[in-house]
């Protein structure tokens, strides 16, 4: 039997209003915890895993140490510059986070019910009409939650709001099919073209991703495809090139998006206690775009710089 919508729920860690950034038109993009990859530069950390997690920023912290007293693992201490938090005793309850008013301590997601999310994607129809815009399922992985991912695209074909997803395409295409046919686009990482390196940088080869690729086009909704350029890893030319023939031979390719280093997850790595490889990387240079979309180009598909 089929939930209703407020049966349905899922684990978001935002819902962002007025998006530009994540697909054509102004967007309400929903970003869903957990994934099924591990990329070494991930920009947003705090929708890896599946469980809950504390996002601690002591830069907000009053020292009112009202936190103390409601940790039940003690995580949270008193020390004479302040409060102090030992994150190997936290079991991510968030009960310092609820009482937390400085946002000093900040849980990563919230289980919101799929008449919860969608009572705030409506707000903002009339700019979906005029703009030519939507809503947009991202990440982490969408298909991580794919019965919940199901209940928000269907309410909203029912409302009349054009739906796209953001997706590493690296799941079974069968449990994905029912959700993809049901979409108005589709925006998909293509990182690697070597699955050797793709593996390396992410967790897993790109067998399963390109296999689903394959599948996807069939299907004739339109694609656009996005690589996130890393430096030592993503952003050299023969690996762009590498991809870019890959997409010249999709038949329902809009265009190829080449989206420039952002280091502003620093922050977010901190704030969960997590090791970033990229601390010390910066965005690519004029020069060096336009080398990496001149290599695109050459394959002739659409280049765009984002």
């Amino acid at each position: 039997m089929t939930q209703s919508l407020s049966e349905t729920a899922g684990w978001i860690t935002e819902i962002q209003r007025f998006s530009l950034n994540d697909g054509p038109g102004i967007r309400t993009t929903v970003f869903f915890k957990g994934c099924n990859l591990r990329c070494a530069w991930c920009h947003n950390p705090e929708t890896f895993g599946f469980e809950n997690e504390l996002l601690v920023y002591p830069g907000r912290c009053i020292g009112c140490g009202h936190c103390i007293p409601v940790c039940p693992a003690e995580a949270h201490f008193a020390r004479t510059d302040g409060v102090g938090f030992d994150r190997s005793k936290c079991v991510g309850c968030g009960r310092c986070a609820g009482i937390c008013f400085p946002g000093a301590m900040v849980m990563a997601a919230k289980k919101r019910t799929a008449k919860e999310a969608m009572a705030e994607i409506v707000q903002d129809r009339a700019y979906y009409r005029d703009s030519g815009g939507g809503v947009t399922l991202s990440g982490g992985e969408v298909f991580c939650q794919s019965e919940f991912a199901d209940a928000l695209v269907s309410a909203c074909a029912a409302e009349g709001i054009p739906v796209a997803a953001e997706t590493n395409l690296h799941w079974e295409f069968d449990a994905m099919r029912p959700v993809l046919e049901k979409l108005d686009l589709v925006m998909f990482d293509l990182k690697l073209a070597d699955p050797e390196a793709h593996r390396r940088w992410t967790g897993a080869d790109n067998a399963r991703i390109l296999r689903n690729l394959r599948q996807l086009d069939t299907l004739g909704i339109p694609l656009i495809a996005r690589t996130p350029l890393i430096p030592q890893a993503t952003a050299a030319k023969e690996n762009i090139a590498a991809i870019a023939a890959l997409l010249a031979q999709l038949e329902h390719l809009v265009r190829y998006e080449l989206l420039n280093f952002n280091p502003l997850a620093g922050s977010k790595y901190r704030a969960l206690g997590a090791e970033n490889r990229f601390e010390a990387a910066r965005p690519l240079n004029r020069e060096q775009l336009a080398e990496l979309a001149a290599a695109a180009a050459g394959a002739g598909v659409d280049v765009i710089l984002g």
